[in-house]
């Protein structure tokens, strides 16, 4: 009776920690392609950044550039994009490398 007890709680921390989380972010996903309309910038999977031009089903028209148009499914997009998320995050991460640079500029001048 006790290796069955604790078989059902492993699994219960499982279905918790693992799948209910990934459950949760996957119908998010779905969501959100539902939701893209044109004129929406998107991030494709392969870190392309374009504006929606247009949908025909499951394909869309992204712009990436002035004139240069490409075709791509909807499972192929990541994200939408946020330009203030983006550069906020970036910011962050130039912040990091200053104090990592910073850090070893002091521990050579020391030695």
């Amino acid at each position: 009776m006790q290796p069955l007890i604790l078989m059902l709680l492993m699994f219960g921390v499982f279905y918790f920690l693992l799948i209910r989380p990934q459950v949760k972010r996957q119908k998010e996903h779905t969501r959100m392609l539902d939701a893209i309309k044109k004129g929406d910038e998107i991030v494709t999977r392969g870190g392309i950044i374009g504006r929606v031009t247009g949908i025909s089903g499951q394909k869309l028209v992204i712009e990436i550039q002035e004139k240069v148009r490409v075709r791509i499914l909807r499972t192929a997009i990541e994200s939408k994009y946020d330009a203030a998320k983006m550069e906020a995050a970036e910011k962050g991460a130039d912040k990091k490398k200053s104090k990592g640079k910073a850090k070893s500029k002091a521990k050579a001048e020391a030695a």
